[in-house]
């Protein structure tokens, strides 16, 4: 079992990295053109491709993960303008 992950996760590493680098647009690529990044990341498997999804490619604003900005809601009738309006 443990001789299979070692073959299987460096493989899946490399794999992910190397269709995430293709998928990522240039313009978000850090450091190294594109093609650079995937010579590299099926050259030296797995560390390649972990030093890709580390520093390879810009974070967007989703990187950091919050929750859902919802609107806030009123907690009681006392809170809300309508229902006072209406009063």
């Amino acid at each position: 079992m443990a001789k299979v992950l070692l073959v299987v996760v460096p493989l899946a590493i490399t794999i992910y990295a190397v269709i995430d680098a293709i998928q990522t647009e240039n313009a978000r690529v850090l450091y190294l053109p594109k093609l650079i990044w995937i010579v590299l990341i099926l050259l030296f498997t797995p560390i390649g491709g972990i030093a890709w999804l580390v520093t390879g490619r810009q974070r967007g604003p989703q990187s950091g993960r919050r929750g859902p900005s919802y609107p806030a809601a009123p907690r009681g009738p006392d809170d809300d303008p309508d229902f006072l309006r209406n009063l």
